[in-house]
């Protein structure tokens, strides 16, 4: 292979060393092996610029939009293993002009400043993994800005009780195609977007599978249709609007305040949940809603400011603080990451198979750890870092099989996988492609129903056949049954409560996705009804 044979080579740079090192990594799932690069000499300048310290979860779009602030980019590597990218420029002074304004001005995602550089190789030849192939398509979506027929959709918000920003919109619809550009604004006291897809094919995915679903339970309802438009003209990169394609754009007049007023985080701290929410601060949130909303320009009605204050200004920051925990909530997770460490664990009882369904119940588990030389601890990855702090307050200090779990934040930024052949006794999995995720489809009820562990379990799935004295038999195996019964308009439904809490959490690793018929596997849930 020709980047073995460059390995081999006596000279060098450490440059050199680190560009190769990303190349052939063998713990790197992209296809990163089988790519192919031709060395130039290091006092040459090169069209393909090398991005180092990348977020662990930086996308492909974020990084060619950093690449197209400075022109045309003709191929992307993605190593996201080792927090790093390759991007070829279309000519040498487009690459030199980006390292020179990246070394006056660094730039940042996510408030983490890139290290921007040439590369010692002349191109990039990619191949036909997955991976790749998926890096292809969005780099050829993002440089087609001219759009076309179908390529933009209208979307109306009805029954909006918590407010949405562009980066809920953005994470929803990336899930069809690459989403160019969005534009959010109020029309007849509604709020509406218009949102410049990759291509037709995208858009009419992303229409056919959005319209009528609720963005949260039982509100906050999509209503999609094509707009006239073929293209979107986006001038600011704020709060409102944003092109995803540039982000040398202006934010013109900012409308996110830096620091909220006293009065307002008044509201957050002390105000009580008004209904279940997906957010932590369930007061806020409805707060954020109308205000964004509405089209009131001051808050001197609501709180005790002086100043008028942009409506949508204020939203946008209440839901980033309901999102970010902020500085109102104690409660609030103080790192953003989604790694969780969990220690104190049953040596021989414990798996990666448990972890994921315990842990499953509060958010969707990416990959799970168990390490080899102290198996009481295990690294969980979670979907988000809310949904690990989620975990983390519901299952810390609960007894799983007779040890009571220590589950704090870990300093890791994401699971990796071990190396072909060196994970002995299969202590690491991937669930990312789980069927058993709780919380992937946006607008779940899932969200709806997380509740701390209880001695009463909520039981689902169930076939008409299946009795009553079965299911209790076989979760007697693990606990000693108080009650149970089935839901009286639904059978499919049931409720059974064990003795002790920590029988109910045994009883539910173990049976939730129990097989109960060919066609239906038991769904197990902790509840906060009683029998």
């Amino acid at each position: 292979m020709r980047v073995m044979e460059m390995l081999s080579s006596s000279s060098g740079s450490k440059r050199i060393n680190e560009d190769l090192a990303c190349f052939t990594s063998g713990s790197i799932n992209n296809g990163a092996k089988k790519i192919r690069t031709d060395r130039i000499n290091s006092d040459q300048v090169s069209k393909v610029i090398h991005i180092r310290s990348l977020p662990s979860d930086v996308s492909e779009q974020e990084v060619i939009q950093l690449g197209l602030s400075f022109g045309k980019v003709t191929n992307l590597l993605m190593l996201k293993g080792k927090n790093q990218a390759f991007l070829e420029m279309e000519n040498s002074e487009v690459a030199r002009e980006m390292v020179n304004e990246c070394a006056i001005s660094p730039p940042t995602i996510r408030q983490r400043v890139l290290y921007v550089q040439y590369s010692n190789h002349k191109e990039l030849k990619t191949d036909s993994s997955p991976n790749q192939v998926k890096a292809q398509a969005v780099l050829q979506a993002m440089q087609q800005t001219e759009g076309g027929p179908n390529h933009v959709l209208r979307v109306v918000v009805e029954n909006m009780l918590y407010p949405i920003t562009l980066d809920v919109l953005h994470t929803i619809f990336t899930k069809f195609g690459v989403v160019l550009k969005t534009i959010t604004f109020t029309k007849n006291n509604q709020f509406q977007a218009l949102l410049q897809m990759g291509d037709a094919v995208q858009s009419q995915t992303a229409k056919l599978s959005l319209d009528g679903q609720n963005i949260y339970n039982g509100c906050c309802t999509l209503r999609i249709e094509y707009s006239k438009l073929p293209a979107l003209n986006v001038k600011y990169n704020n709060d409102k609007s944003r092109d995803y394609t540039r982000n040398d754009l202006p934010s013109g007049e900012s409308s996110i305040l830096n620091n909220p007023p006293a009065s307002l985080q008044s509201i957050l701290s002390s105000s009580a949940g008004l209904m279940p929410t997906p957010y932590s601060n369930n007061a806020a949130a409805s707060i954020a809603a109308a205000l964004q909303q509405s089209q009131l320009n001051t808050l001197s009605n609501a709180v005790s400011s002086r100043s008028a204050i942009n409506n949508a200004a204020v939203a946008a920051q209440l839901a980033n603080l309901i999102n970010s925990g902020g500085s109102t909530s104690s409660s609030m997770p103080s790192s953003g990451t989604s790694v969780l460490h969990v220690s104190n664990l049953n040596e021989d009882m414990i798996s990666p198979q448990i972890l994921f369904t315990l842990f499953g119940v509060y958010g969707d588990v990416i990959r799970v750890k168990i390490m080899f030389q102290r198996k009481s601890n295990a690294l969980i990855q979670m979907n988000d870092n809310t949904q690990a702090h989620v975990a983390m307050k519901h299952l810390h200090g609960v007894k799983l099989f007779g040890n009571s779990l220590q589950v704090v934040t870990s300093k890791h930024s994401q699971v990796q996988m071990p190396r072909e052949g060196q994970d002995i006794g299969n202590l690491t999995q991937d669930f990312s492609n789980s069927p058993l995720h709780r919380f992937k489809k946006p607008g779940s009820k899932n969200f709806q129903n997380i509740y701390p562990p209880s001695e009463v379990l909520h039981l689902s799935n169930i076939p008409n056949d299946v009795t009553e004295e079965f299911l209790k038999d076989s979760f007697a195996a693990f606990g000693k049954v108080h009650g149970f019964k089935f839901f009286a308009k639904d059978r499919k439904m049931a409720l059974i409560q064990m003795s002790t809490v920590e029988e109910a959490v045994k009883s539910l690793v173990m049976m939730h996705n129990f097989r109960l018929s060919d066609t239906n596997h038991l769904r197990v849930s902790f509840s906060k009804s009683q029998i």
